[in-house]
């Protein structure tokens, strides 16, 4: 008989996941560009709302989200039954895999999508299986060939993270029409705000053409709210119903709904912060390929930048934080050569494209 409690073999299987950095020995101003943030903080009435609810911060929140619900149903031209609101849309990727797979079953995404599919789904005892990609870019038939008859779930990020690649509308409604229909489809839409191409749907349309679809949202990146811990599904209403069983009785803060209401209804907030988005975007890579680096396609708040070689990578990493910047090395991801870099506010952009420049100017 062991002395000691002993957690089950899967947990030990799955490396401790390390977000972004935010501080650096020795330096007070930090400029961090490693979390994929919004680049302007919280909307002006996400901030007051904070502010006035922290006086009744003593009463429990109402479970079910009623108000934020019915909030993200007005925005979005959803029914406000069908979503489910979560810690993080983290918290609900969780939940759907907790609740659908288990040991023996199989996860399938693309080779370079989001960690949390893969740590999620190792602690519930699944496989995962990881479909090669094409220039960065999820290849729908390389995942259709990764599905067998253990498949419980398949994953895509839309656009990804890390590599800001985005698949065609066209491309995943295939990927779900041939998909055996007791397969869930979840598909997470983070960086849907930022998108603002014609051939992109979020997911929405699936889910409303089908039972076995889930779209996964957050409050986390364009509506500025990381640091409460916020997000959303959207989902057909037996999903709902099993979501509902598996979440925590108060899985959303008071606080943390307050926000997301108040930054839904923040007037122009979208736009403005897309329409930066797109402009810094393409400035600062136009930047980074001056200076030498190749900077991969993007339709998210953050660019991948090539460095060829991780040791390159690593340079230019230790480079940059010599100047008080942090962005993110993604070797997790199976991309040691690059480096992932927000989007900030134009001060930001120009800082880490002047120290970029000085690197390959001096360590080309």
């Amino acid at each position: 008989m062991s002395g000691l409690p002993t957690a089950r073999p899967a947990v030990f299987s799955v490396p401790p996941y390390v977000g972004g950095e935010s501080r650096l020995d020795g330096v007070n101003r930090v400029i961090k560009l490693s979390s994929n943030e919004g680049a302007f903080g919280p909307p002006p009435g996400a901030i007051a709302a904070l502010t006035e609810v922290a006086a009744i911060a003593h009463r429990y929140p109402d479970g079910g989200a009623t108000s934020l619900r019915a909030a993200i149903g007005r925005r979005f031209c959803l029914d406000p039954a069908r979503i489910v609101c979560g810690n993080g849309s983290d918290d609900l990727i969780a939940l759907l895999i907790q609740s659908y797979g288990g040991p023996g079953t199989e996860l399938v995404m693309s080779r370079h999508g989001f960690l949390i599919y893969e740590i999620a789904a190792r602690l519930a005892g699944m496989n995962v299986r990881k479909a090669p990609e094409r220039n960065l870019t999820a290849d729908i038939d390389a995942m259709l060939a990764e599905v067998t008859p253990a498949t419980r779930l398949v994953f895509l990020a839309n656009p990804n993270n890390p590599t800001g690649s985005l698949v065609p509308a066209s491309d995943v409604s295939r990927l779900r029409a041939e998909l055996p229909p007791d397969v869930l489809l979840v598909l997470d839409a983070a960086y849907a705000e930022y998108v603002e191409r014609a051939d992109y749907d979020p997911g929405v349309e699936l889910v409303d053409s089908g039972q076995n679809t889930v779209m996964t949202r957050t409050f986390s990146k364009m509506f500025g709210l990381g640091g409460v811990r916020l997000g959303w599904a959207y989902a057909p209403l037996a999903i709902v119903d099993v979501l509902n069983r598996t979440r925590m009785p108060f899985n959303v803060s008071g606080p943390a709904a307050a926000a997301g209401i108040a930054a839904l209804d923040e007037p122009g907030w979208v736009e403005r912060c897309r329409n930066h988005n797109t402009r810094a975007r393409t400035e600062l890579a136009a930047r980074i390929e001056r200076a030498g680096f190749r900077v991969w396609p993007s339709e998210a708040n953050f660019l991948l930048a090539d460095l060829e070689t991780a040791d390159r990578a690593a340079a230019a990493d230790t480079h940059l934080r010599s100047r008080g910047i942090i962005v993110r090395q993604v070797a997790a991801y199976g991309l040691p050569q690059c480096l992932r870099i927000t989007i900030g506010t134009d001060e930001e952009c120009s800082t880490v494209a002047d120290a970029l420049d000085d690197f390959g100017q001096n360590h080309g």
